[in-house]
């Protein structure tokens, strides 16, 4: 008790004191209570304290978004009751999920048709889906963070599709070269660090180096140590310590049996810790530790083809004949890789938001991607009779069907529960812009074939915990801008990226608060990656609130301690964003081997009757490119089908 009366469990960050600080600032400030103005007859206490993205505590997959569909596909219920009619009317498009997906799918779907109407279904009280929006208020000033989906990653390389929708919806990419402060790292002297922690290293130790070459990845400043110098310093045993630096200095090609053409193919046919340990005799736990999550948002060491993992910048190619070429590998990397600037405050929410004000005109006001940042949105007309489009949060597809009556057999039937009580809507069309492993669940009436295939996607979890700080004093005296945790559970904690826009401004100096965030990804070695997956699905979930704080507040108190850090003074609110159906299954050439026509994604994706599926699952790649594409494809489907 008195640990974590020290850690701070004692105070009072959760929901209901997160709420009550809101309300009164916001009467103030009314940024995005503003919404109460516009909320006729409303009671303000009461939609201030359902206002979704200041909802503080556990997020994501939270207490009564996933109840429902547990029942649908892992209890196997199929009796939902009687369905009352809830529209009464048949509308034009039904989307089941209001993610980037589902959201892209209703625009592309109102550009075709301008008069349709349209009806959106998602089981969160909030839109968006992984595009999560974070809201905290410090001394009534409200600080925004991402809780999903992060970045518009690499926009020069999107789609045509991608890229009009962009346009239409006015964001410029260019903004982001100035929004996002580049030289923020630098100039406050935040570098890569190591974190290694007392419960399993015995000490909290610091170490300033880069495990992975962020600076590479996004603006950062300079580690004060190489890899080669830190590794001396590192709480791990000698025989640790020889390793790693032989596998950080070895330039002789541990792999001479290898064509020097072919050596890259096998080099994805086998995982990371394969290579490390069969190629470069790296057998010691405590050296293989640092590897297992330092791709905090990829496959684990155990997981990763070894080529992939030297793509990212691990430590190997070397000791490979492809060492040869790696000036010319790394200029390449440097030249086809963006940098990560392209980051809305609350990351890719701003999109989702942009759609959704494009979608239903007077839900917010404003019209540019500045603007949008900072817009109060009136979350009470989201779902209106008067609408020819409509939101409709909290509400959970439980069954799809084409219809089989004669004289409707142009239509589909989606049935729903909403506070326990059982709705069906009927629509000309209907897109799935949930996960696909649901969908065969949710629509039996599917082929085989395909409900086989949509099985298969599982998708990878994972945990982005999102940390008010009173200041960032001690992230600045000891250089941590980020930082790779091999022994917590989270496997990375950084500070938020520094972009100012429209409304928000980022901290200017490490006396203000900050948001930082933990992620962690959870991994099972010796699965396979569904195995994996699902393994850290039902950990995720089993997973309490008061956990994860605990982790959260001993993992910072051990990482900045030494710097003056008081997790019971500086930590003013927790947001834990819990992801169990995380990013959308990607093919790994170790484990998968498919012709293109028979890839899982491209086999569950098919058309049936009236209804399509749209989602970054059924592109096999977890961006938000992705999923506007597939929403593209999947109303081209309806489209082709005389929508």
């Amino acid at each position: 008790m008195s640990k974590d009366c020290d850690l701070g469990m004692d105070r009072k960050i959760t929901r209901r004191d997160f709420v009550e600080g809101t309300s009164v600032a916001i009467a103030g400030s009314m940024l995005p209570g503003e919404i109460l103005a516009t909320a006729p007859g409303a009671n303000a206490s009461s939609i201030l304290k359902n206002y979704p993205p200041g909802q503080g505590g556990m997020r994501g997959s939270h207490t009564g978004s996933f109840e429902v569909a547990h029942k649908l596909a892992r209890g196997g219920h199929k009796d939902w009751g009687p369905a009352e009619d809830a529209d009464g009317m048949v509308y034009d498009l039904v989307v089941v999920g209001a993610g980037i997906s589902g959201l892209s799918a209703a625009y592309f779907y109102q550009e075709a048709h301008p008069d349709a109407t349209i009806l959106i279904l998602d089981n969160h009280d909030d839109f968006g889906g992984h595009a999560k929006r974070n809201e905290f208020l410090h001394k009534g000033k409200p600080i925004i963070g991402y809780g999903g989906s992060q970045s518009i990653d690499s926009p020069g390389g999107f789609s045509k599709v991608a890229k009009q929708l962009l346009e239409d919806l006015q964001v410029e990419v260019d903004r982001f070269e100035t929004a996002y402060d580049q030289e923020f790292a630098k100039r406050w002297g935040l570098g890569a660090s190591i974190y290694f922690d007392r419960p399993t290293y015995g000490v909290d130790q610091v170490v300033p180096a880069p495990l992975l070459p962020w600076k590479t990845l996004m603006p950062m400043g300079e580690s004060k140590l190489s890899m080669e110098q830190a590794i001396p310093t590192m709480p791990v045993s000698d025989e640790a310590k020889r390793q790693l630096l032989e596998l950080y200095t070895q330039t002789k090609d541990r792999i001479p049996d290898q064509w020097i053409f072919g050596e890259s193919s096998y080099m994805q046919s086998i995982s990371y810790l394969d290579f490390l340990t069969k190629h470069m005799g790296v057998i010691d736990p405590e050296a293989l530790g640092l590897f297992q999550h330092v791709l905090s948002d990829a496959s684990g060491a155990d997981l990763i083809p070894a080529l992939w993992a030297m793509a990212f910048g691990l430590p190997g190619l070397g000791a490979t004949s492809l060492g040869m070429f790696k000036g010319l590998i790394n200029w390449g990397l440097r030249k086809s890789v963006e940098p990560y600037i392209y980051h809305f405050p609350d990351g890719n929410a701003s999109v989702a938001r942009l759609l959704v004000r494009r979608l239903i005109p007077g839900v917010a006001p404003g019209n540019t991607m500045e603007d949008i940042v900072g817009a109060a949105f009136d979350y009470s007309r989201l779902d209106r009779k008067s609408s020819p489009i409509r939101l409709r949060l909290g509400s959970t597809a439980v069954h799809v069907r084409n219809s089989d009556d004669n004289k409707r057999n142009k239509e589909a039937e989606i049935t729903y529960v909403q506070d326990g009580k059982t709705f069906q809507v009927r629509g000309h069309n209907c897109v799935l812009a949930c996960y696909n492993q649901v969908i065969p669940h949710l629509c039996p009436q599917l082929p085989a074939r395909q409900k086989e295939a949509l099985s298969k996607l599982v998708k990878v979890p994972l945990v982005y915990t999102n940390v008010l700080l009173r200041n960032w004093q001690p992230w600045q005296k000891l250089g941590i801008g980020i930082a790779n945790c091999p022994g917590t559970y989270h496997h990375v904690a950084m500070l938020d990226l520094p972009v100012s826009l429209g409304s928000v401004e980022f901290s200017r100096n490490p006396e203000e608060p900050i948001v930082a965030h933990l992620n962690r990804m959870p991994s099972n070695p010796g699965l396979s990656p569904a195995e994996q997956n699902k393994a850290g699905r039902m950990e995720l979930l089993a997973t309490s609130f008061e956990t994860i704080e605990r982790e959260t507040r001993t993992h910072l108190a051990g990482m900045l301690g030494s710097a003056g850090f008081d997790p019971a003074l500086d930590i003013e609110g927790i947001t834990v964003n819990r992801w169990p159906h995380g990013y959308a299954w990607t093919p790994n050439p170790i484990f998968d081997n498919y012709e293109d026509d028979e890839l899982p994604n491209v086999v569950g994706r098919q058309r049936f009757g009236r209804i399509a599926i749209a989602n970054s699952d059924a592109g096999a790649f977890p961006t938000m490119q992705e999923a506007i594409d597939q929403a593209h494809r999947a109303i081209g489907d309806l489209n082709g089908q005389g929508a």
